[in-house]
């Protein structure tokens, strides 16, 4: 018991750091400007204003935007999945659809940050990753690892 408590409180945590590494607005950051996957922050007067991300090349920046929304999405989704083959699936069974969809998931996550990693900020001199492509890293990392479980956890024989 204590392990599935662990187990679901893993996968919730992960959810956590996708959610804000998806929403959060510090995926490149300078001094002066704060850049996330929507649009960008520029401190001006003490005051931060929103602009469009205009000088990023689109098809990356939507792929980057599209595999980050469906991690999210898949993660969730497998924390359902688990829950409910928790009281569906035979025992002894492996909890191999949600390692499947957390796969997907993690998959997910990887191609984003990669993407960003290769094609966008490459010319920038200045500024470096913030704390949400860090999380972005992390949550991969801790999928990856949900993932492995998932495919090699049965369900208990009692």
């Amino acid at each position: 018991m204590l392990v599935l408590a662990g187990i679901v409180a893993l996968h919730i945590t992960t959810i956590i750091l996708l959610l804000v590494a998806t929403i959060d607005n510090a995926w490149w950051i300078t001094d002066s400007v704060s850049t996330d996957l929507w649009g960008r922050w520029e401190l001006a007067n003490s005051d931060w204003h929103y602009f469009n991300l205009k000088d990023y090349p689109e098809e990356f920046l939507q792929s980057v935007q599209a595999t980050s929304v469906l991690a999210c999405v898949f993660a969730i989704l497998a924390l359902f999945v688990f829950l409910a083959q928790l009281f569906t699936l035979p025992k002894g069974q492996r909890f191999t659809f949600t390692g499947i969809l957390q796969t997907i998931s993690c998959l997910c996550i990887m191609t984003a940050a990669s993407i960003y990693t290769a094609e966008l900020h490459t010319n920038e001199k200045q500024g470096g990753y913030g704390h949400s492509y860090i999380l972005a890293w992390i949550s991969f990392v801790l999928t990856f690892l949900l993932a492995i479980t998932y495919l090699v956890l049965r369900k208990k024989s009692e």
